[in-house]
């Protein structure tokens, strides 16, 4: 026994001095390190190989390294030189250069050659800061032609940075991201906006784009503003404030609530997916709602989580023994559907506007057939939202609707856990999103972002022009040109005059062109009324980019549809003038103008009838003898139809500030 001890206590000793032995050699090696300067000098990850720095500017190039040390910097053949400070950050700026490349940038200690960082494949032209919510996070795989776009992608002077996703409580002096080259094997996750946008500025101007993107769908515009700007207003100042009482434990709580959220979105609860589809599952207690229809409609209220819904249906006998097509319009983007208890599809953010599936033939029964339906209905959207005659079961040639009574029940699963999205709260995005490229040299701003504003659109006249003046001082390149998309047309048509969110959010962005050097592509005509998210995204970025060729490029082209100047009254008429008018104002379509209202002095808004008469648009009613405003598109989606003669859209506008006056001098007040 005692022999035993002591071989194991030698044994012991052995390894006790082999660790020993390991840990000095670990020291010493890292003493060397230290003194060779490795892992001294550091850049931070919005430099990388393969990125595009702004030309015809002084290059900022920034990082940190030993305290006092001379940093030396090479740009293909220019230099710079600094000295880093006692916290070790350093800062050069290389002189202008023109448009070109491939440069290699190499930074190190002077005295320490063995320090250096190499970045190759770098470009000079020019870069674009891409930002705001989904609409601008829309991928080119989400967009319309997703497969033809993605196969074409050659372009090796287009790179994108794709600002990896986090929030914080403090600016942030660095990020997760990485450089990328356009090609068909990288660009399907890219902005499909701010993509369509760098192909036509670089086939346009032969230079270099880059595009930063930083974007966050269902984000709020306070989410992207610095805690000091929204401080100012009174607006954003005590919602700002709150945000003291957060720590990185209340997004770690989050986060795993996240998690479990989207399992049980994906996952079945309850083995419900087992029971509930099967063609004897007894659905006789469950309520009833008409189908096509959203969760709005279903009269439970505000509503988030899991919803099954039951539909039984006699087929023709002629479709027996036959593979049939179901169509069901575009449910909520994840959901799961089920025939006779078999599963034919698991969408999982299947965004395409109209969605079909095939069943296959020896699922159908004779009688009696059974379909069901696992959606997740999430952000108060949820249901068949399709016309009546999109949702049915086709063999070819005959069709059977699904529209109608279907069956649904909400309690069939667990409650969805609930998050408090901290991305949506002030500052956050800001402090982890933009704080850390702030003064990478870039050529200007891209935005496209409002959506989650619609609910105080009033305020976003003040939040808007505040957001861009914050980034503009913090870039400290002047009035860098700020460029933007308004909101398109959404939700479904209303057949009278009415006050609207949407056209409120639409007139703030159209008064922020008032802030110097920007411009703002109205994108009214190309929306969809079932669909936050218009797919036409290479419309959008060529509308966006028109806009950059006039106010950055100086190109003499129109680039906006017909702005509203002015009115004048004749009687019963109002004749409304317009800037942006190209050679003759236009009808899209053969119908005549539509899109018009009209109010006389009790506010009661008609359709009115409207003409163009050369550079005018002459509008009346008969039921108004004494107008005194006129609106133009002003609703959520509107019909209308006014161009140009370069095929550009009119921007909505009324004439009239009637419901918001109010509110806009409680505005100012704030």
């Amino acid at each position: 026994m005692n022999n035993i001890l002591i071989q194991n206590g030698l044994h012991m000793e052995k390894i006790v001095g082999s660790v020993r032995r390991v840990t000095l050699i670990f020291f010493i090696l890292f003493l060397f390190l230290l003194e060779q300067g490795y892992a001294q000098i550091t850049l931070p990850k919005v430099f990388g190989d393969n990125m595009v720095l702004q030309r015809d500017i002084k290059i900022p190039v920034w990082g940190s390294a030993t305290p006092g040390a001379t940093i030396v910097a090479e740009l293909g053949k220019f230099l710079a030189t600094t000295t880093a400070g006692q916290d070790g950050n350093w800062k050069v700026r290389f002189d202008q250069l023109q448009a070109g490349g491939p440069y290699e940038l190499k930074i190190f200690e002077l005295g320490k050659p063995n320090s250096q960082i190499r970045l190759k494949g770098i470009l000079v032209g020019d870069v674009w800061l891409a930002s705001g919510q989904s609409n601008m996070e829309w991928s080119v795989q989400q967009a319309q032609d997703a497969n033809k776009e993605i196969a074409n992608a050659n372009f090796d002077q287009i790179r994108f940075f794709q600002v990896i996703q986090d929030k914080k409580l403090s600016p942030q002096q660095d990020l997760k991201g990485k450089w990328k080259v356009c090609s068909p094997g990288n660009v399907s996750t890219f902005s499909a906006v701010a993509y369509y946008f760098a192909r036509k500025i670089h086939r346009d101007h032969q230079v270099p784009i880059g595009i930063i993107q930083s974007t966050w769908g269902g984000t709020p515009i306070e989410s992207w503003t610095s805690r000091d700007k929204l401080l100012t207003s009174g607006i954003t100042k005590a919602r700002t404030l709150a945000n003291d009482t957060l720590s990185e434990q209340s997004f770690m709580k989050d986060s795993l609530k996240m998690v479990h959220f989207w399992d049980m979105v994906y996952h079945p609860q309850n083995n419900t997916d087992k029971i509930i589809p099967l063609p004897g599952y007894d659905d006789s207690n469950w309520p009833v709602v008409q189908m096509p229809g959203m969760i709005k409609d279903f009269g439970i209220g505000p509503y988030e989580g899991m919803v099954w819904l039951r539909k039984t249906i006699n087929l023709p006998e002629s479709f027996s023994g036959k593979t049939l097509t179901i169509s069901i319009g575009r449910p909520e983007t994840n959901y799961s559907m089920y025939f006779n208890g078999k599963e034919i599809c698991k969408a999982v953010w299947n965004s395409n506007a109209k969605q079909s599936y095939t069943i296959p033939a020896q699922l159908l029964k004779k009688g009696e057939n059974v379909i069901t339906l696992r959606i997740a209905m999430l952000w108060g959207g949820g249901g068949l939202n399709a016309p009546a005659e999109e949702i049915y079961i086709t063999d070819g040639s005959d069709k059977a609707s699904l529209a109608g009574k279907w069956s649904y029940e909400t309690t069939a699963e667990p409650a969805l856990p609930k998050m408090h999205n901290y991305q949506y709260y002030p500052s956050l995005l800001f402090n982890a999103m933009i704080n850390p490229v702030i003064a990478y040299g870039i050529k200007g701003f891209l935005w496209y972002q409002g959506e989650a504003n619609d609910s105080a659109a009033y305020h976003y006249r003040k939040l808007f022009p505040m957001m861009i003046s914050d980034w503009r001082e913090r870039w400290g390149q002047g009035n860098l040109p700020f460029l933007y998309v308004q909101l398109a047309n959404f939700k479904d048509r209303k057949p009278h005059p009415a006050e609207s969110e949407w056209a409120e959010l639409r007139e703030a962005q159209a008064l922020t062109l008032s802030q110097p050097n920007t411009a703002m592509a109205c994108i009214i005509d190309i929306g969809a009324a079932n669909d936050i998210h218009p797919t036409n995204k290479q419309e959008v970025g060529r509308r966006l980019a028109l806009t950059a060729n006039k106010l950055v490029y100086r190109q003499n082209i129109i680039a906006s549809g017909p702005r509203y100047r002015r009115y004048r009254k004749e009687g019963n008429r109002i004749y409304i003038s317009f800037t942006n008018t190209a050679s003759a104002l236009l009808t899209k379509g053969t119908e005549g103008l539509a899109g018009f209202a009209i109010a006389g002095k009790n506010k009661q808004f008609y359709w009115a009838k409207a003409a163009i008469e050369g550079k005018e648009v002459v509008v009346y009613s008969d039921k108004v003898t004494d107008p005194e405003s006129v609106r133009y598109g002003w609703a959520d989606n509107p019909e209308c139809n006014l161009i140009n003669s370069e095929g550009l859209p009119a921007v909505p506008f009324r004439t009239d500030n009637w419901r918001g006056l109010l509110l806009l001098l409680n505005l100012l007040i704030l």
